[in-house]
């Protein structure tokens, strides 16, 4: 587990703000806004982002049957605060087997929604046909929500996106077949809202998709 900031487009290092540059940086994406070290998760840790971010922090809740909160990231420094999260889930998938879901809510630009979706970045624009139907609907924020498929990514993951709360809002499914679980009609939360709810979060151990992309 990394215990440094990294690139939100590719992984790599990024350099402190200092006396030549203002911002975070990364020889290949120049300004980012940098991923923070991933930390195992936790009522604790949800809690810190949760206060740290300017974007949502979505979550299904509640939960489906037997889903846990498997990890947490943020991208964003605390002179910046948050701007974009990434929020794991795992439990049992629609057609059997351990199903995954990675929830990315970030600004426009930041990329860390396509880097988990396996797509060029740094936003899904060009990755969705939005001339026709969405493919998934969910609720976030008690709002009625379209995401579209996004294609072009990795034949091991689904992946739709669509725009929340004025953010971008990615949903990552392990494995493909997996996906059917965004036919639902999720009820998302944002944990920015959720006060002493988030206390009732069941926590799983970490999921190695935080780390892999």
């Amino acid at each position: 587990m990394r215990g440094e900031p990294s690139c939100p487009k590719c992984g790599g290092r990024v350099r402190a703000p200092g006396l030549f540059s203002d911002a975070w940086q990364c020889d290949i994406h120049g300004t980012v806004h940098p991923l923070q070290p991933v930390i195992p998760p936790s009522v604790e840790a949800l809690e810190v982002v949760v206060h740290r971010t300017k974007v949502p922090v979505w979550m299904p809740w509640p939960l489906p049957v037997g889903w846990l909160f498997t990890g947490v990231a943020c991208a964003g420094d605390d002179r910046s605060g948050g701007r974009a999260t990434a929020v794991a889930c795992t439990g049992p998938g629609p057609l059997g087997g351990m199903g995954e879901l990675i929830l990315v809510a970030e600004e426009l630009g930041v990329g860390l929604g396509a880097r988990y979706a396996g797509v060029d970045g740094p936003d899904p624009g060009p990755y969705m046909d939005v001339e026709k139907p969405p493919q998934a609907k969910v609720l976030a924020a008690g709002r009625p929500t379209s995401l579209w498929h996004v294609s072009k990514t990795p034949d091991d993951r689904a992946v739709f996106a669509g725009e929340a709360l004025g953010m971008w809002l990615w949903a990552v499914v392990w494995p493909e077949q997996s996906g059917l679980l965004m036919y639902d009609e999720l009820v998302l939360a944002d944990l920015r809202d959720a006060g002493a709810e988030v206390e009732l979060v069941p926590c799983g151990a970490l999921s190695p998709r935080l780390l892999e992309a």
